[in-house]
């Protein structure tokens, strides 16, 4: 998998998370913990997607 490939994914990943999120923020039902792990792992995403787009500048 190219590293544009695999960062494609990492980003639909992200929306994906974003989505489920949203989605949760809208039922009163979700817990505080919940929440916080959905944002954990979004930010992790978004984290090894910045790192990925400036590994792949470097090289170009």
């Amino acid at each position: 998998m190219s590293v544009q490939s695999h960062i494609a994914e990492l980003e639909r990943r992200h929306a994906a998370l974003e989505r489920e999120l949203d989605e949760a923020n809208q039922h009163p039902s979700t817990d505080g913990t919940t929440l916080r792990e959905l944002k954990r792992q979004k930010l992790a995403l978004k984290d090894e997607i910045v790192k990925l787009s400036a590994d792949a500048k470097v090289l170009h």
